[in-house]
């Protein structure tokens, strides 16, 4: 009774030994879980801590020193981050923005753009915002790009101002519907088809009066016209005894040409005075040239009509016709009425404004040339009898002629020293105008290709990706997921990190084949 099995002694040990491995196999893996969860608070605050490295060296320049690659349509370009920073407010400039475009995989951005406009674009960045347009980019196209890389309004007006289009300034509009509606319908033709129809009536008025102005001058009609005011000069110039016998001369109110002067002139005057009655400010009113224009157009008839009523017999005939002849000759400035209406006048004007070195140098040029030549043909045919160059100022018309290379054959050298004096200044003539003539030239076809340049004004639809269609929503989505509750950012499935401190999501890419 006394002896115990061996057997159940062994048994009870073993029981004991496996119920202490189990409680070492407890607290060691305890001691695991409560690792892996200080391993997983030290990262997260390791992530917070970089976080907030990343913000702190943000200023100091350390993460602007980085490269960010750029692929435009299948060409790679790489530039540091601190050259884009130069202008946040741009697309590339914004790091929210340019994400929209980040393809994670190759680790770059990818815009389905024009490569050739790109170079001026990053050129803008590397510059310090200085845009030149490439030579062989069309205008339109490479505003298309400006919009699309949103450099700014102000940068944009800029280039415009450098490109050559004057800076266009807000014109006020009146405020009161009929004053507006009239405003509209005479100074803008464009806005309406009736303004259309008065655009046209006014440009065939005014090609009446410069006809008007040109028919009167034929022979038959200047010597009846001259002949019945020379009989109206003389009949007031004689005594009243005299006069009274004389048959009373014909009115200037009867000329068909002076009715149809007075129709035109009409018209003039009811334009003007509906614009200057419907116009917002009377003093931008009068400061506009086409304004000055068109009372300058109307003046000389007021004028005449003026001189016609208040004749009498004290008044010189001769002062009187010569002022009439001088008021005439001002109506011929009615042409320029047309440059209201016309594209080609304005091209012209644009030309001649934007030219005015050009032309003042060709000035200075010929009037060097003809002092010199006048003098030197005057004395190379002092000898010769019978010669037209009796002076220096008489040669100075011969000068002139042959330097443009008209040479009208009034005036020309008959000795030898005289004929080398004019080959001279025919050569001198050819090469002095040839200098900034192909510079006005080139500002003519710039205008006038800027002008009549075909704007192509076909809606197009752009191919739309998911990431155009979702944009808004995936910015919400990073802007909610990618903060915590003390707003700082935490790891995201699926989202690569670059070292800007950004946020794209590999799902989003630009392109889908």
């Amino acid at each position: 009774m006394d002896n115990c099995d061996p057997k159940g002694n062994d048994r009870g040990d073993m029981r004991k030994e496996s119920d202490g491995e189990k409680d070492k196999q407890l607290k060691n893996q305890l001691n695991c879980d409560e690792k892996r969860q200080t391993e997983i608070n030290g990262n997260v605050k390791e992530m917070r801590r970089g976080s907030r490295t990343l913000r702190a060296l943000w200023p100091s320049g350390c993460t602007l020193s980085k490269r960010l690659a750029i692929n435009v349509s299948g060409m790679r370009y790489e530039t540091q981050l601190r050259t884009l920073a130069q202008f946040p407010d741009s697309m590339l400039g914004d790091p929210r923005r340019r994400s929209r475009y980040f393809d994670p995989l190759k680790n770059e951005l990818f815009l389905d753009r024009n490569r050739a406009c790109f170079d001026a674009i990053l050129y803008f960045y590397q510059s310090g915002g200085r845009l030149r347009r490439p030579a062989n980019i069309p205008l339109d196209v490479f505003m298309d790009e400006l919009m699309f890389y949103e450099l700014g309004e102000e940068i944009v007006n800029r280039f415009m101002e450098d490109e050559g289009f004057p800076k266009e300034e807000e014109s006020p509009l009146p405020s009161r519907g009929v004053q507006r509606r009239l405003w509209m319908l005479f100074e803008h033709p464009e806005s309406s088809s009736g303004a259309r129809i008065i655009a046209i009536i006014s440009v065939m008025v005014v090609v009446v009066s410069i006809l008007i102005f040109c028919l009167e001058t034929l022979p038959d009609f200047r010597n009846e016209k001259e002949m019945r005011e020379e009989y109206f000069y003389k009949y007031h110039s004689q005594p009243k005894n005299v006069s009274e016998k004389m048959p009373p001369p014909q009115s200037v109110f009867s000329d068909p040409f002076f009715i149809v002067e007075t129709i035109c002139i009409c018209w003039f005057s009811f334009e003007l005075l509906m614009r200057f009655a419907s116009c917002p400010s009377k003093t931008l009113f009068f400061k506009d040239v086409m304004n000055i224009i068109d009372f300058m157009a109307i003046l000389p008839y007021f004028v005449t009509l003026g001189t016609e009523l208040a004749k009498d017999h004290e008044t010189s005939p001769t002062t009187s016709l010569a002022i009439i002849r001088v008021i005439r000759l001002v109506r011929v400035f009615r042409i320029f009425k047309l440059s209201r209406h016309s594209k080609g006048l304005q091209i012209l004007g644009q030309t001649l404004r934007a030219s005015m070195r050009e032309l003042g140098l060709l000035i200075f040029f010929l009037f060097i040339g003809v002092i010199l030549f006048s003098s030197a043909i005057y004395f190379a045919e002092a000898d010769h009898n019978n010669t037209a160059f009796v002076s220096i100022p008489h040669a100075f018309w011969w000068a002139v002629v042959t330097m443009t290379t008209v040479g009208y054959g009034d005036m020309y050298p008959e000795t030898v020293w005289g004929k080398l004096v004019g080959s001279m200044c025919a050569i001198a003539g050819v090469l002095t105008i040839s200098l900034p003539v192909p510079v006005i030239v080139s500002n003519f076809s710039y205008f006038y290709h800027r002008e009549t340049e075909c704007v192509d004004k076909t809606m197009y639809n752009q191919a739309k990706t998911p990431l155009d269609e979702d944009e808004q929503a995936e910015e919400e989505n990073i802007g909610m997921e990618g903060r915590d509750s003390d707003g700082e950012f935490v790891a995201i499935e699926n989202t690569c990190y670059p070292l800007d401190g950004n946020l794209w999501v590999r799902e989003a890419l630009v392109t889908q084949v």
